[in-house]
C-alpha cells in the first residue's frame, strides 16, 4: 500500500471537506464591506430630517469627516443654533461626545443614537459587515426592480449595536439598499433603507438613508449627504483639541 499517495488523499478530501464547510455566502459581506469601505479619507454634509409624534419635527445639518483605515470619524453640528458645536468624535477606540456649553467630553457608545434621532452613532463609522456578522441564511429576491440577495445575520461579538439583521444585498454592484435590524430575542426595532448611492472611485457610500423606528409610530430619521469629497484630510481634524478650537 503506497501510504504516502494515501495520505495525500487524505489531505485532499479533509480540504474539500473544510472548503465546503464555509459558508459560501459569506463573500457576499466581504463585497459589501469593500464596496463601503473608503481607502481615502471622506467629508460631506449630512441633512438630518427627523419625524418624531412625540417630540416634534427636527432639521439638523452636520459636517462629517471619515477616515476609515483608522476607524475614525468626527461629527459636528452646524444646524440647529440649540445644537451648534456639538459633536461625536470616534478616534482611538473611543467615542466621545462635545457640549460645548460644558466643554466637555463625554464617553458614549456606537450604539446609541445620534443626537437623539433614529440614527445610531455606529451609522456614520467604517463598515465591518464582514468582521461582525455570520451568515445563517441567504436567498434570492427582489426588491422593487433589484435583483437581491436576502441575507439573515448574526452577530459574531457583542460590540455591535444590532445582535441580529436581515439585509436585502443589490447583486451588482453588492450594496445594502434595506436592513431589518433586530434585537436578541428577534424583536424588531429599526428598518433602514438606502435607495441612492454615489460613486467616489471604487467606493460607494449612500447619499440617501432613512431609518424608521419599529417601536414608535411613525417615527423616523432621513440622511441626505452632499459635497462629498474623497479630499485628505489634516491628521489634526481627528482629535479632542480641534473639537475644542473650533468651538471657540
Amino acid at each position: 500500500m503506497n501510504y504516502r499517495r494515501s495520505l495525500a488523499t487524505l489531505g485532499l478530501v479533509l480540504f474539500i471537506a473544510s472548503a465546503a464547510a464555509q459558508n459560501p455566502y459569506e463573500s457576499i459581506l466581504e463585497a459589501v464591506t469593500a464596496n463601503s469601505r473608503f481607502p481615502s479619507d471622506v467629508t460631506a454634509t449630512a441633512t438630518l430630517e427627523e419625524r418624531d409624534p412625540e417630540e416634534g419635527d427636527e432639521t439638523s445639518r452636520v459636517r462629517m469627516f471619515r477616515r476609515d483605515a483608522d476607524d475614525t470619524f468626527l461629527m459636528l453640528f452646524e444646524q440647529p443654533q440649540v445644537k451648534l458645536g456639538q459633536g461625536y468624535l470616534n478616534v482611538e477606540g473611543g467615542l466621545w461626545f462635545y457640549d460645548p456649553e460644558s466643554r466637555q467630553f463625554t464617553y458614549t457608545s456606537a450604539s446609541e443614537s445620534f443626537g437623539g434621532s433614529d440614527a445610531r452613532n455606529s451609522d456614520f463609522g467604517d463598515s465591518s459587515l464582514a468582521e461582525d456578522y455570520d451568515v445563517l441564511s441567504a436567498e434570492e429576491g427582489t426588491l422593487g426592480s433589484f435583483d437581491v440577495w436576502i441575507l439573515e445575520l448574526e452577530a459574531t461579538n457583542d460590540e455591535v449595536t444590532y445582535p441580529r439583521r436581515k439585509i436585502w444585498v443589490a447583486k451588482d454592484p453588492q450594496l445594502i439598499l434595506k436592513s431589518e435590524d433586530y434585537s436578541l430575542t428577534d424583536r424588531l426595532l429599526r428598518t433602514s433603507y438606502f435607495p441612492s448611492y454615489v460613486k467616489t472611485g471604487d467606493t460607494y457610500i449612500a447619499d440617501e438613508q432613512l431609518f424608521v423606528d419599529a417601536l414608535v409610530g411613525n417615527k423616523s430619521t432621513r440622511i441626505t449627504l452632499e459635497d462629498v469629497s474623497t479630499a485628505a484630510i489634516p491628521d489634526n481634524v481627528f482629535s479632542k483639541a480641534y473639537v475644542e478650537r473650533v468651538n471657540r
